[in-house]
């Protein structure tokens, strides 16, 4: 499945571009051709409080594991680079919470050399996803062109990772605190392949239409294994987006979120709240408005 170089009994890799520790399931599940699938470690540190973060972690591996992959939840302890952690490195990364430097592509090494802990972002986890050999992450929301970026220039590494990185990237789509349709003309010139499962349409987080067609649906497993094995093949060298919409049992809870949203951001312009401040102030307003349903909403979601 990869060329790099992977241990049979796991431990610290030389993969010739830096060393990292590969867990023992997930270093066999590559050399035996299993599935593996990749998680990032921000929303454990940074997304959720403790003990909360721990057990969504746990429950989320899990899950994978019911389904026949093996999970590998990517993240940096005390200057190395992990992918797969073990029962007890879960527990201290969820431990160290906010203290673990939310870590993208541009930290990597700096983390590394101070021989920090790195909690993943969507472009640090393609990274090392690719790096290893791992074809395909799971994540809830990934980043995307700020509102006003044609002036703040504010896009999100998650972007150009993607047109990089040759990773397919499963989501619930793009929070429409950022603008949706710039993150999506941004993704076509970074020539990423954008599908939408079961809809024409690409979801929007908390609600499956955001009005943004998307050229290519997936309506089956298998259909979407078909076009993960074409962009390999091919070596285009850039990755996949596949946005999964809300299941509909949470679209009425989505909905609620999504109106809150939307006046957040009235709020937000008439108050002429932007830049740097935008999003802490619009995330904070939306979780006010909707007593807090929007936080547990988006733990579900972003797994």
């Amino acid at each position: 499945m990869s060329s790099s170089p992977v241990s049979s009994s796991g431990g610290e890799v030389n993969s010739g571009r830096g060393h990292v520790k590969i867990a023992p399931e997930v270093s066999d599940a590559l050399l035996c051709g299993r599935a593996v699938v990749a998680l990032e470690s921000t929303i454990i540190s940074h997304g959720m409080p403790y003990p909360q973060n721990l057990e969504t972690a746990r429950e989320v591996e899990h899950v994978i594991k019911e389904n026949g992959a093996v999970p590998a939840t990517v993240a940096i302890l005390d200057g190395v680079p992990c992918i797969g952690l073990s029962a007890e490195e879960l527990d201290r990364l969820a431990n160290l919470g906010i203290k673990s430097q939310k870590t993208a592509r541009r930290d990597i090494a700096h983390v590394v050399a101070t021989r920090g802990n790195g909690a993943t972002t969507v472009s640090a986890t393609m990274f090392f996803a690719s790096l290893v050999g791992i074809p395909v992450f799971v994540t809830g929301g990934i980043g995307g062109v700020h509102r006003h970026g044609e002036h703040t220039m504010d896009i999100s590494s998650d972007l150009t990772e993607l047109g990089r990185t040759p990773v397919t990237v499963i989501s619930a789509g793009i929070k429409s605190i950022l603008d949706i349709p710039r993150t999506l003309e941004y993704l076509e010139t970074q020539g990423v392949t954008v599908a939408a499962y079961k809809t024409h349409e690409f979801p929007a987080f908390f609600t499956e239409s955001s009005g943004c067609k998307v050229h290519c649906r997936l309506n089956t497993p298998e259909e979407c294994a078909r076009l993960i094995d074409a962009n390999m093949k091919l070596g285009l060298g850039s990755g996949i987006l596949i946005g999964v919409p809300i299941p509909a049992e949470h679209a009425a809870s989505g909905a609620l979120i999504e109106s809150a949203i939307q006046r957040a951001l009235k709020e937000a312009s008439d108050n002429n709240v932007t830049g740097n401040s935008a999003t802490p102030f619009l995330l904070a307003r939306v979780n006010e408005l909707t007593s807090g349903a929007s936080l547990a909403a988006n733990s579900f979601l972003e797994y």
